[in-house]
């Protein structure tokens, strides 16, 4: 087994924080540090119990921190935090957390992953990348025999031609595992996180999101790039080459499922979809004009003046007219996309064959990942029509031809309805649930919400069918929550937690949730009431109604109320 180690949870950011303290020569620096230094010494107090061990360690682990000390005094004295120095800074994570780890497991050999793990700069500035035919070699010589257990600090690297220390970049360890897993041709490469491994959606925004229990390599690559932070995405690459399985597991929960990555997965008739991510700080800049039309070379100079400049465009869509491209960039990067692309294009806007270039921001891009969708038709179409039916535009979208991945943007105000709604309608829930707002809980009302709380379990079990009162109004009071209420003791709870109900509050409640699948149920007899069905039909609420006022209301109303 060779065990590759990231650092204690937090301790890159709070390294990067105390660097930044330095250099503006804010004493604060040293309390920052002093804690770190505690952190680990109560570390290895509470898991190392062989006395010499722990004496030994120490000995190790505070000459490292003495060093790093050293480093930060110098940032503090000369104001300057060069991205050499800065590289050295971070490496210590790793380098303290395997020198405990490498303790901690009895027998375990410690190895320096900066002599096997090079990296190098392309055409001598820019990023550091890995040199993999380097690396390979290095690999294979360095563990030409393994012991039973082998101890190596992922992340950090060193450069191929100077030897100073380097990195993989943030989610390194991963990647670090993966290099030495293909360059030894494992049986396996299991990544130990904090979640139970790639679920169908976040967990914080759809509580019946579930663990997917396999992925292929092309699918998890989609995940991962839009947003599934379960892996750093480059670490996929190097395994698929040689067919070896990535294995997810919970390191809180070992007996959990967890989620195999592999080429291909045992139950190809699984569903079409496997799982929606999201990227929650996108940008949409078009760059449109009708003297685009026709002219070979427009796309190219757009991405390459992106590209020159740093930023990353995660998604493109063009209209076959040609006269204009989108594409999708994080918010961050919105003002220099734009900026460039105005300056790369200032001769075409002064002649009016180009429109100045825009961002429109507060945007969100949903992605939805699986191989099956290639063998399925009709799935834009369904993801589309749901989402209409529930009031969402659709700004922008592309869907590459392997057919793995439809992408689209919408308002971030839109974002939790939307993961739902495809959550829902793609039956990646266990249950189709309605959002109900039961408004009237007199005799009607009242035996509704009775006839629901026992009939929930078995609308769930014989239906797929989750009705979940969200809403629950009366004459005086009203109370609304996403997670639902105990339906035994409703009116006690409308009593304690209930505000006063009008009608503006009502309808600003039930229309600010932008909950998915919602309906409003009337148990009233009010023609008060009545009056907010159109307001909610417009916000694409559905209505039932126990009484017939709306239905027998004037004429015109009523033709309205139907052509909503």
């Amino acid at each position: 087994v060779v065990v590759v180690v990231s650092a204690l949870g937090g301790i890159t950011d709070k390294l990067l924080q105390t660097s930044q303290l330095a250099l503006q020569g804010d004493e604060q620096w040293k309390v920052e540090f002093e804690a770190m230094v505690d952190r680990h010494h109560k570390m290895i107090d509470t898991i190392i119990t062989d006395t010499t061990d722990r004496e030994n360690l120490f000995k190790s682990v505070d000459a490292l921190f003495e060093q790093l000390k050293s480093i930060y005094f110098g940032v503090y004295l000369i104001h300057d935090l060069s991205e050499k120095t800065q590289d050295a800074i971070v490496s210590y994570g790793e380098r303290l957390s395997s020198k405990i780890v490498a303790t901690l497991i009895r027998g375990a050999k410690w190895f320096d992953s900066r002599n096997f793990i090079k990296t190098e700069r392309k055409n001598g500035k820019g990023k550091h990348v890995l040199d993999s035919e380097l690396t390979n070699k290095l690999v294979k010589e360095t563990f030409s025999s393994i012991p039973k257990v082998a101890l190596v600090p992922g992340f950090i690297s060193s450069d191929k031609t100077t030897g100073e220390v380097t990195n993989l970049g943030r989610g390194g360890s991963d990647y670090t595992a993966a290099i030495i897993a293909a360059a030894l041709n494992a049986d396996s490469l299991e990544i130990w996180t904090d979640v139970d491994g790639f679920m169908t959606a976040d967990p914080r925004v759809i509580s019946t999101a579930y663990t997917i229990s396999e992925l292929s390599y092309v699918e998890a690559t989609e995940l991962c790039n839009f947003g599934a932070k379960v892996v750093y995405p480059p670490t996929i690459y190097p395994v698929y080459h040689k067919n070896i399985p990535i294995i997810i597991k919970n390191t809180f929960n070992p007996d959990g499922v967890g989620t195999v990555i592999k080429q291909e997965v045992s139950n190809p008739h699984s569903k079409a979809i496997k799982g929606i991510s999201s990227i929650n700080d996108t940008s949409l800049i078009t760059v449109q004009g009708l003297g685009m039309v026709g002219v070979i070379g427009v796309n190219y100079r757009i991405f390459k003046a992106l590209a020159k400049n740093g930023i990353s465009v995660f998604l493109v869509s063009q209209a076959s007219s040609e006269n204009s491209t989108s594409i999708g960039v994080r918010n961050a990067d919105a003002d220099l996309a734009c900026e460039v692309l105005n300056e790369e294009f200032a001769k075409e806007i002064e002649m009016g064959e180009i429109s100045p270039i825009l961002a429109e921001r507060n945007l969100a891009t949903v992605a939805i990942v699986g191989e099956n969708m290639k063998h399925t038709p009709g799935i834009a179409g369904k993801l589309f029509g749901t989402l209409g039916r529930n009031g969402i535009n659709v700004i922008a979208c592309a869907q590459g031809a392997s057919e793995t991945n439809i992408s689209f943007v919408v308002d971030a105000k839109s974002l939790r309805k939307s993961l739902n709604v495809i959550h829902d309608s793609f039956f990646l829930s266990e249950y189709q649930v309605l959002n109900l707002f039961i408004c009237g809980i007199g005799t009607v009302g009242g035996s509704l919400v009775e006839q629901i709380r026992c009939q929930q379990e078995k609308l769930m079990l014989e239906n797929g069918l989750k009705l979940h009162v969200v809403g629950i109004i009366d004459a005086t009071k009203a109370m609304f929550s996403r997670e639902g209420f105990d339906l035994a003791n409703f009116r006690e709870e409308l009593q304690q937690k209930g505000k006063d109900s009008n009608l503006q509050t009502i309808r600003d409640e039930i229309v600010g949730m932008n909950i998915f699948n919602s309906v409003f149920v009337d148990c009233t007899a009010s023609p008060d009431i009545a009056s907010l069905y159109k307001d909610l039909l417009q916000h694409n609420i559905s209505v039932v109604a126990a009484n017939k006022i709306a239905a027998s209301s004037a004429y015109e109303n009523y033709r309205e109320l139907k052509t909503i």
